[in-house]
């Protein structure tokens, strides 16, 4: 089985997640947190940049000026994931043969609607 390099014991992983965050290529080692270069991943050059597009995409509902969630912010983080999904199955057709494959969504506005709420 193909592995890609990364900061486990064993220098490699063949456990992947995808997960947005702020200025990361979105997908992870599910094993060790070790955010992998998505250039790296044997994947269609048309998935990679999807991927990249979503990626940027992250933390669109917070206005990280104020460190507020935005009036809509529940609605643009649901779709986040929504599309987060769809291009996680893309990945597990294209490799998932080779490489176990899920996706972890944002949870980032609940946490932003709860600190509004009073709770931390």
């Amino acid at each position: 089985m193909n592995c890609l390099n990364c900061c486990c014991d064993s220098g490699e992983t063949n456990e992947l997640k995808i997960e947005g965050d702020v200025g990361a290529d979105p997908i992870w080692c599910s094993r060790c947190g070790c955010n992998l270069d998505l250039e790296e991943v044997p994947i269609s050059e048309r998935l990679t940049e999807e991927l990249l597009s979503w990626a940027t995409k992250y933390g669109e509902w917070i206005d990280w000026n104020k460190d507020i969630l935005l009036p809509n912010g529940m609605e643009l983080e649901d779709e986040f994931n929504q599309i987060g999904v769809s291009l996680t199955k893309g990945v597990k057709q294209e490799i998932g043969g080779r490489y176990h494959i899920k996706f972890i969504p944002s949870t980032s506005a609940k946490s932003y609607a709860n600190r509004k709420s009073g709770f931390r």
